[in-house]
């Protein structure tokens, strides 16, 4: 599976995972519900569970996956500060590029 992740939600993720709350856990994206062609998804802490994929991206995070969703392999993970502060989860090879999901 695969995960592309931006500079900026590299760095928020990146000071989240040094936190007491997300001590001896990893980051999990998960889908939140599913609409027809396309899906919603979550943030959370999280750690590895049977039918997890661990995906290793290229600023250094790694994400928990589970493996049976279809709709997690190729999501991208971006953060902005504007126009409002928070993640943009989409997965550019499902669906028709809607699927947008502000996470803060």
């Amino acid at each position: 599976m695969k995960v592309k992740i931006n500079r900026n939600a590299a760095k928020v993720l990146k000071s989240r995972l040094n936190s007491d709350e997300a001590e001896g856990k990893m980051i999990r994206v998960y889908i939140t519900n599913m609409h027809g062609d396309h899906a919603h998804y979550g943030i959370e802490f999280d750690t590895p569970k049977e039918h997890d994929e661990i995906v290793k991206t290229d600023k250094g995070i790694d994400i928990l996956l589970d493996s049976r969703e279809a709709y997690l392999d190729g999501i991208w993970i971006q953060y902005y500060y504007v126009p409002e502060e928070g993640f943009v989860i989409t997965n550019p090879s499902k669906g028709h590029g809607h699927d947008h999901h502000h996470h803060g």
